[in-house]
């Protein structure tokens, strides 16, 4: 049996608490993992905590950028520690897929997605901290025309990790090259991800102290939240909440990314059919940046078929297969409770659902089953009204409401967005969402919601998070305790 363990401080630790890891196809144990109990957290986060100093000390940026280059390669393609056991590429797919139902060929592109930000991390630092010279982290300051200094917000950054797709856990990683130690609770189903990331970065010379894998209990989780100076917490909504008002804690809940038609590209919708397509069905629907809304003020309806008919050509495949385009849900009755609260929310009246017309007469609705798994199909929504509870649900498919409505009715009831992708030709409307504190991410033109361009922050700016800039001044004519660069 492969035994996943602790990683303490970048050491193994097999605990007697285990959780088993099954395959969702066959019920079939694959795996198990060692919990961490919170005891057991507190006293690595206070160890780690005390000995940050020494860490940072000890290594520079430039130094850790290169080793994230190195641990791309090896994430990729590296035979890296699984336990006791050595764990290859086709290993490490075979038991995402098995776990968390994502196909293999969907995983081998989030592996990409991942060794870029590694491969590329002195760009996408470059994009966090606007072009900030590294040693100015390094040092504690740096003077060009202007002196420029940034203090820590914390010496530990901990996350709460989910399991909906591995290309999440890229917006970790460059807290390391930050000279950041870190402590993640991986998702309950996905540990493969974040393990697979820290044998790489391990095994490319990061220091073993500054990092650690603590999957845990709730109430573990809530101890690397208390205990890390800031974290990250990404979750459904019901998860979030109660750590809204928390400074410390940077939230990635619910998406709610949308596409925005202009009224003057409304009735021209059609022509962005693929971009719309691509917004809502790629990574299988999983992402928080994928579209679960098309906002326009007319022809909802015609462009809802349309949608609804291209979308309702993705098949269930097994995992598998290459061409496999949609993730396997936890088991039958998930996918089954998830069609039925669709189903409520669809019984309340102004809303439609469009793929219905399109869909096999002979299919059991919106689940299919292939080679042992569930898939939810994707489905397109139809309602004239904003308010409506549909206008704002997001799950883990390729789910889209259209919403139909005025204009200023759309803007008013726009909610939280990640992502917004403004079609239109006119400025003035574009102008609107520029400072519109409810968008986080802006497309401004025919731009996917699912396009990310790593030297950009994603759902809050983690070198923000990480530091702030502060006031230095000293006097280098009179002053011989000046800080020197070197």
């Amino acid at each position: 049996m492969l035994h996943l363990p602790v990683l303490r401080r970048g050491s193994p630790y097999r605990s007697l608490d285990v959780q088993p890891l099954a395959d969702l196809r066959t019920g079939q144990r694959v795996a198990e993992l060692s919990l961490a109990n919170p005891g057991l957290i507190a006293r690595d986060l206070t160890e780690t905590q005390a000995e940050a100093r020494s860490l940072r000390d000890g290594i520079r940026c430039e130094e850790l950028v290169g080793i994230c280059g190195k641990a791309a390669e090896l994430f990729l393609d590296g035979e890296l520690p699984a336990g006791q056991r050595s764990h290859g590429r086709e290993d490490y797919l075979a038991h995402l897929a098995a776990t968390t139902g994502m196909p293999l060929a969907m995983g081998r592109r989030n592996m990409d997605k991942i060794a870029f930000v590694l491969r590329e991390m002195e760009r996408v630092l470059a994009g966090l901290t606007r072009d900030l010279p590294l040693d100015a982290i390094d040092d504690g300051w740096h003077e060009d025309e202007r002196m420029v200094s940034f203090r820590r917000t914390s010496d530990l950054l901990g996350a709460v990790l989910p399991s909906n797709s591995p290309g999440v856990h890229s917006l970790w990683i460059p807290a390391l090259a930050l000279k950041t130690c870190l402590a993640l609770k991986p998702g309950r189903q996905e540990p493969w991800t974040p393990m697979r990331i820290a044998q790489a970065l391990l095994a490319a010379g990061t220091p073993p102290a500054m990092l650690g894998i603590y999957p845990t209990s709730h109430a573990g989780a809530a101890e690397i939240l208390l205990r890390s100076g800031r974290s990250l917490l990404f979750g459904d909504r019901a998860t979030v909440a109660p750590w809204r008002h928390d400074p410390g804690v940077q939230l990635h809940g619910p998406g709610w990314s949308k596409v925005l038609f202009g009224p003057d590209c409304a009735a021209r919708a059609a022509d962005h059919l693929e971009l719309v397509a691509e917004s809502v069905a790629a990574n299988g629907g999983r992402s928080c940046i994928n579209a679960s809304g098309v906002w326009m003020p007319s022809h909802g309806h015609q462009f809802g078929l349309a949608l609804a008919e291209k979308l309702s050509t993705i098949p269930a495949r097994a995992l598998d297969d290459p061409a496999a385009a949609l993730a396997a849900q936890p088991s039958a009755a998930a996918a089954e409770a998830v069609s039925q609260f669709v189903e409520q929310r669809l019984a309340g009246g102004r809303a439609e659902d469009l793929t219905a017309r399109f869909r096999d007469p002979g299919a059991a609705g919106r689940v299919a089953t292939v080679d042992g798994s569930s898939f939810l199909l994707p489905t397109v929504l139809y309602t004239d009204d904003p308010t409506h509870l549909l206008a704002q649900t997001e799950l883990l498919f390729p789910l889209v409401t259209i919403v139909e409505a005025p204009t200023e009715q759309l803007i008013d009831h726009l909610g939280e967005t990640l992502v917004l992708s403004v079609i239109s030709d006119d400025p003035g409307f574009q102008r609107r969402f520029l400072d519109d504190r409810r968008v986080d991410r802006l497309n401004l033109g025919a731009i996917p919601t699912t396009r990310v361009s790593w030297d950009q922050p994603h759902e809050g700016n983690l070198f923000h998070h990480l530091f702030e800039q502060r006031a230095l001044q000293h006097d280098l004519a009179t002053s011989a305790g000046s800080p020197s660069p070197r």
